[in-house]
């Protein structure tokens, strides 16, 4: 079985977030796929199947199986459309968060993802000691998005993973105004075995939710401001889903040589 690793939200290699991409005939347990994406150490590795209505698609952390992913789910549609389906431009993955509906234009490849209910909370004391920083603002969906006064503060941060695991959310990131994008933003995910995803695309599902309500405007380019760095183009529309696009490329394809 072939693997291929694909650099996600970049056009440019050893940037934006690595996945690595299984296509597979059949289904093996989830023991087995949870081993090989702890064996690729990788924030996520993508496993698909073909059916009847396109491909089903599963995500796996090295430590657990999540129930959505921009970044492995752009790695799937630029591996399927580009080396499986040569011939198609568009494609529908069923997936635990539903139908994903992804479209190529040129070298972008624009996703349809569900949006979340945010809530504001409080700012408490355990987030400043989490994050370094007292954030201004806090609000929940199925991420924990916390707003702080300055790209800088983003930038420079170094969170405690201990502590950042204690608090609510799946992901936990910290989010300000860009002073050349609309949002920098970093996503922590101690929860699911990732110190830091270095472009998170399920996370900017609220990030851009925020930001567009925040700012009055629907459109909205983002950066991840990780080492390795990624933009995502991010669009709110009127049925409240989220339309992420991003830039993608090929690192390597492996043949596996063990059975899974």
């Amino acid at each position: 079985m072939k693997q291929y690793i694909v650099d996600a939200f970049t056009d440019q290699p050893f940037s934006g977030n690595p996945a690595a991409v299984c296509v597979m005939d059949y289904w093996p347990s989830d023991q087995a796929l949870l081993s090989l994406a702890a064996e690729n150490n990788l924030s996520e590795t993508a496993f698909l199947v073909k059916e009847e209505k396109g491909y089903h698609l599963r995500w796996f952390t090295p430590e657990t199986e999540v129930e959505l992913c921009g970044h492995a789910t752009l790695a799937s549609a630029y591996v399927i459309l580009n080396h499986i389906e040569k011939d198609w431009t568009e494609l529908v993955f069923q997936s635990l968060s539903g139908p994903l509906e992804v479209k190529r234009h040129g070298e972008l490849y624009q996703m349809t993802f569900p949006s979340y209910d945010l809530q504001e909370i409080p700012v408490t004391d355990e987030m400043e000691a989490a994050f370094g920083y007292r954030p201004s603002k806090a609000v929940l969906g199925l991420d924990l998005i916390c707003i702080f006064d300055s790209e800088e503060l983003v930038r420079k941060m170094t969170p405690n993973q201990e502590l950042l695991a204690k608090l609510p959310g799946r992901i936990q990131n910290a989010s300000a105004l860009g002073q050349q994008t609309d949002t920098v933003s970093r996503s922590f995910a101690p929860k699911l075995g990732i110190p830091e995803d270095p472009v998170c695309g399920s996370a900017h599902c609220q990030i851009a939710d925020y930001w567009a309500s925040h700012l009055g405007k629907n459109h909205l380019l983002a950066y991840q401001a990780s080492k390795r760095g990624g933009y995502l183009d991010c669009k709110v529309q009127e049925d409240k889903t989220i339309q992420l696009s991003g830039k993608a490329c090929l690192v390597a394809i492996s043949q596996l040589m063990v059975e899974l």
